[in-house]
């Protein structure tokens, strides 16, 4: 049976702590709270059922300077209450405390919306046999659909934990619809991760999964930068 992993995407204090850069600016995301509770069961369940766990971090320099000209403008008004929004070493980068990385997880910084771009996360996947994703995280429509797409152009079977995802609400549900079609299953999370003590994933997953292509203390793996 291929390995699974679990892939959490962007779970960090700037995204979803109410004190996080993006709330004190008025962009938070006001009903993540049933994501995070779902992202918190996945772990859990993960790490019971002996599944690795990756997480990804979206840190920049302060300004955002790597990121695009259009990315800034839009984050003009995080900066504007918060600097250092999403910077390296800051506690807005910061993975949730319910959800912090256990020893043997992994953590891989980005600094794209792809988590595979410039990263070394394939390659940890792949040294950890990884051939099959449940993804969940942050921002659904944004940096989790980006990753599902580009982690199926890399010919891993990819699903999204559904309830384990959110975005604004008027991206959230067009977002999962539009990566069911084509680029993964989209299921809730305890549809796709086995109990713990089960030698197979969950039914929801192995049916739709044939219809795929065929197969193809926590480490900080950082985009070349000093954490």
């Amino acid at each position: 049976m291929p390995s699974t992993a679990v892939l959490i995407v962007d779970m960090q204090n700037g995204f979803l702590h109410p004190d996080g850069s993006l709330a004190r600016a008025g962009m938070g995301l006001p009903d993540a709270e049933p994501a995070t509770g779902a992202a918190e069961a996945l772990i859990a369940s993960a790490r019971a059922s002996g599944l690795p766990v990756v997480y990804t971090r979206h840190v920049i320099s302060e300004g955002g300077p790597e990121m695009s000209p259009a990315w800034r403008e839009a984050a003009a008004p995080v900066f504007a209450v918060e600097p250092r929004m999403l910077c390296h070493g800051s506690w807005d980068a910061q993975v949730l405390d319910r959800l912090a990385p256990a020893a043997g997880d992994v953590v891989v910084d980005k600094d794209r919306y792809d988590a595979f771009l410039h990263t070394a996360l394939e390659e940890t996947l792949r040294g950890l046999g990884v051939e099959r994703l449940v993804v969940a995280g942050v921002l659904t429509n944004v940096c989790v659909e980006s990753t599902v797409r580009s982690a199926l152009e890399r010919r891993f079977d990819v699903a999204v934990a559904s309830d384990a995802t959110a975005a604004h609400e008027r991206y959230q549900e067009p977002s999962l619809a539009a990566m069911s079609a084509v680029f993964a299953t989209v299921a809730p999370w305890a549809e796709l991760v086995p109990s713990p003590g089960e030698e197979r994933v969950a039914t929801r997953w192995t049916r739709v999964w044939h219809r795929r292509l065929p197969p193809a203390e926590h480490t900080v793996i950082d985009t070349g930068r000093t954490v």
